[in-house]
């Protein structure tokens, strides 16, 4: 008869294993480069923005983790530990479009200001008072 102590240790170890392999599996992903993905949906700051406030569990469902192009007005530009971070305008004077840059992919900041029509492409991961767009590139 096996022991219970026995039984918990292979227990214990089998799910060790699986948490390795599925550990292994997610950190040795490529990068994706979202320069070279083609955009799923393209839209405005502003529509993008309001169909998050108007519903977000249908905005989720929509928008989340898929490669969007955003078309807006640059509110604000910050740089915070050598990452960069573009807000979009919206209508909503509370909320905007926040574009976090791939850091290999910020080298076109310096040539941007407050007031530019600009597109970026990025994942979006989400509404957060802002919605959010990560791996972002500049467009134009």
């Amino acid at each position: 008869m096996i022991s219970k102590g026995k039984v918990l240790l292979g227990v214990t170890l089998f799910i060790t294993a699986i948490g390795i392999v599925v550990s292994i599996s997610m950190f040795s992903k490529p990068h994706l480069d979202i320069s070279n993905v083609d955009a799923q949906i393209v839209i405005d700051s502003n529509d993008l923005f309001k169909d998050y406030l108007t519903n977000e569990t249908e905005a989720n469902t929509k928008y989340l983790e898929q490669v969007i192009q955003v078309t807006g007005t640059i509110e604000d530009i910050n740089i915070v530990k050598d990452k960069s971070i573009i807000a979009l305008t919206s209508e909503d004077t509370f909320g905007s479009v926040l574009c976090h840059l791939d850091a290999d992919k910020d080298h076109k900041i310096a040539q941007l200001q407050k007031g530019q029509s600009i597109q970026i492409k990025g994942v979006c991961t989400g509404f957060l008072m802002d919605v959010i767009l990560v791996k972002s590139v500049i467009i134009n």
